[in-house]
């Protein structure tokens, strides 16, 4: 019955001037819940087709796993099926202005603020991304194959993903599960960090534990590329920022800006090469480079490394890792960024993270 009273007080806690975008967000998202199939009916129907039983059957696999090794929630998300109309569930919505790397964020009843907004609904989104180029922002739009309602719904398992090859299934409901176990408010890449963190060490464990080493490599061989990727767009918004804070033309910031993002392509294509991957983040670099694009990667992942060192100082003990994140989180924003800075650079001082020494030791 949580999800019945959870919809209705959003609304009422919401303003009248996002009422509409809300009631979208409500009435998408119950429909997709309405459709849930559970997974054991499923596989009871001689219906279902064998490849739809394979991949059910590796699902229910995978949140065992979740729940014995990673420590993450025993509930009834992912324990169900949606088939979706289309290959993705949502699309999120990134903006930046021209010269600046900063996202634009929003604010919501019960779970703060974000530095995106999800969309069902095409007509919507383009009504609203016209108002916002109307305004001098630049957008991204990025398709969501899933998402987490934070252990308000039963979250299910949807067509847009069940069919990814397997690490990448498994890591995926690694990443959401996450979400469900720690949740700090108005701090998007803490969030997004720590999930890809849990994902990828997760991920690793449980190819391990099923003895896919060819799987392993490749993971391996992705994760390095994936690494060097972050990097290479984390330092082209280091590169666009020093741009944007000096007191040239917009003329000359434009014409320098549109150099760094031809560089940035370049050293794509070198990592690629580099590692043997064809596909990857090709399309991205192709597309259209601009600030709100750059800076949706850099908000989901600049402090995974620091989250993927605390894991390993735990001896990828996941409940007391859990723990040592919760107590950061507690952390005002400022110390938080500093703990985690600290984190990042595989070292923490007593000064660096005052407060967590009382909670968990601290591998030196």
């Amino acid at each position: 019955m949580r999800y019945l009273i959870s919809i209705p007080l959003l609304l009422l806690l919401c303003g009248c001037t996002d009422f509409g975008y809300y009631w979208h967000s409500a009435r998408g998202h119950l429909a997709v819940m309405n459709q849930r199939v559970d997974i054991e009916d499923l596989l009871e129907d001689q219906a279902t087709t064998v490849e739809l039983r394979e991949r059910l059957v590796l699902v229910q696999e995978i949140r065992r796993f979740s729940v014995a090794r990673l420590a993450l929630p025993e509930n009834d998300s992912y324990r169900s099926f949606v088939e979706l109309d289309r290959p993705y569930l949502i699309q999120n919505l990134f903006a930046a202005p021209e010269f600046s790397t900063s996202l634009q964020r929003w604010c919501y009843p019960i779970i703060g603020c974000a530095s995106y907004r999800g969309y069902y609904d095409e007509e919507r989104l383009r009504t609203y991304v016209d108002e916002l180029e109307s305004a001098g922002l630049e957008v991204h739009i990025g398709r969501v194959s899933a998402y987490s309602t934070l252990g308000w719904f039963d979250d299910p398992v949807l067509s847009s993903f069940i069919n990814w090859p397997d690490h990448r299934l498994a890591g995926l409901l690694f990443h959401e599960l996450t979400h469900q176990q720690i949740y700090i408010d108005d701090d998007t890449t803490f969030n997004e960090s720590l999930a890809s963190a849990v994902q990828l060490v997760g991920t690793e464990l449980w190819l391990e534990s099923r003895g896919q080493q060819d799987e392993l490599e490749k993971l391996s061989r992705w994760s390095s590329y994936r690494a060097e990727v972050i990097e290479l767009i984390e330092s082209t918004r280091r590169r666009l920022a020093r741009i944007y804070d000096t007191d040239s033309s917009d003329a000359d910031k434009r014409n320098d800006k549109a150099g760094v993002f031809a560089d940035a392509r370049n050293s794509h294509r070198d990592i690629a090469s580099k590692h043997g991957v064809s596909g990857g983040f090709s399309a991205w670099f192709a597309g259209e480079l601009n600030n709100a694009k750059i800076g949706s990667v850099a908000a989901y992942n600049s402090q995974a490394p620091a989250f993927i060192n605390m894991l390993r100082a735990q001896e990828l003990d996941f409940a007391a890792f859990y723990d040592y994140v919760a107590a950061v989180g507690e952390l005002g924003k400022a110390e938080r960024d500093s703990c985690l800075d600290a984190w990042s650079r595989q070292h923490t001082s007593k000064d660096d993270c005052p407060e967590m020494r009382k909670t968990v030791a601290i591998a030196s």
